[in-house]
This record gives C-alpha cells, sequence and structure tokens, in this order.
C-alpha cells in the first residue's frame, strides 16, 4: 500500500495545484488565494517516507510555481522544510487526533508564505507588503489548517475502500478450556 500511498498523494498534490490555479471563487470573495500543498505535506510526512515527501516538495512546488506569479523553485524549500521537520518528529505527534492535525496544519500553513516571501526578499523581489497582507496570512494560515484534517478523513475513506485489512487468525479460541490432570 505504500506505493499506492505515494501515487495518490501525488495526484492529490497535482489536483490541489490545479484547484488553486483554476477556481478563483474563494479568492474572489476573501481576496486571498489559498495554498492547498503545505497541508497536504503535513499529510505526506506522517504518513510516508522522505522520499515521498521530497518528491512531493519538488513536484509541487515546480507545479505551483508555474501556475503563480512566484520565481521557478520558491516553494521548493518551504515545502520540504515543513514536510522534514514534520517527519523527524512524527514519532511525538499525535497522528489520529484532529486537533493535532488542525495544530500542526496551522503551524505548517502560517509558516510556509513566511519562507517564501523571506526567499522572495532575500533574492533581491521587492514583494507588496501591506495591511493586507495579515488578513492573507491568517485566512491561509486557518484555512490550511481546517484543510488538513479533511485530507486524513479522504485519505483514510480512499484506503479502506481500496484496501484490505489482514486477518489474523489463531488457533487459540477464548472460550476454550483447557483440561490439566495427571
Amino acid at each position: 500500500m505504500n506505493v499506492l500511498n505515494s501515487i495518490f498523494i501525488f495526484a492529490l498534490a497535482f489536483l490541489a495545484v490545479f484547484a488553486e490555479a483554476s477556481f478563483g471563487t474563494f479568492r474572489r470573495v476573501l481576496g486571498v488565494q489559498v495554498d492547498l500543498l503545505p497541508g497536504l505535506m503535513i499529510y505526506a510526512s506522517l504518513s510516508t517516507g522522505v522520499w515521498t515527501v521530497a518528491g512531493v516538495a519538488v513536484l509541487g512546488g515546480l507545479w505551483f510555481d508555474s501556475l503563480s506569479a512566484n520565481p521557478l523553485g520558491t516553494s521548493i524549500l518551504p515545502l520540504f522544510f515543513i514536510g522534514f521537520i514534520v517527519q523527524q518528529f512524527r514519532h511525538l505527534i499525535l497522528r489520529d487526533q484532529p486537533y493535532a492535525q488542525l495544530v500542526i496544519g496551522c503551524a505548517a500553513s502560517g509558516l510556509a508564505p513566511l519562507m517564501a516571501l523571506a526567499i522572495l526578499a532575500s533574492s533581491g523581489a521587492e514583494p507588496m507588503l501591506r495591511w493586507g497582507f495579515l488578513w492573507q496570512w491568517f485566512v491561509m494560515t486557518l484555512v490550511g489548517g481546517l484543510l488538513v484534517p479533511l485530507y486524513f478523513r479522504l485519505f483514510d475513506k480512499v484506503y479502506r475502500t481500496l484496501g484490505y485489512q489482514p486477518v489474523v487468525e489463531s488457533s487459540f479460541r477464548q472460550d476454550r478450556e483447557i483440561a490439566r490432570g495427571r
């Protein structure tokens, strides 16, 4: 199921970037372009290995940058940093708790644009920073955090549908009496 897991994550990363570029309803209503990839990086880093995390960071970052105004490669480092840090500490994270998923998703969704902004500023670009940036950052953080538990539910439903649970059979029965005698 590990290969299938990685394939589904890559496919959802591609669809997430496509949805961000194609559907601008959320952007028109609130004035914010929500980034769906940091939340997906949280799921990928808690569910797969480092190679899948690196692949999603590189491919997802390139896909995102190719359809946005960012210079190519700007989003790769923030996504990889988020995925790698969560990957290193995943044994400490309560993976199945929606509250933990929400908190880590909010942290990742808030950190990714700040890191991308720092990369843009250090490369000599002049990003437009106004008071509206705080509103955009707040909404991106909140919506990105709320999406992480939805990613976990979506993938759990997909794996319950397509996967199987191995049956462990034992010759021991709970209701059996053992007759001991001499």
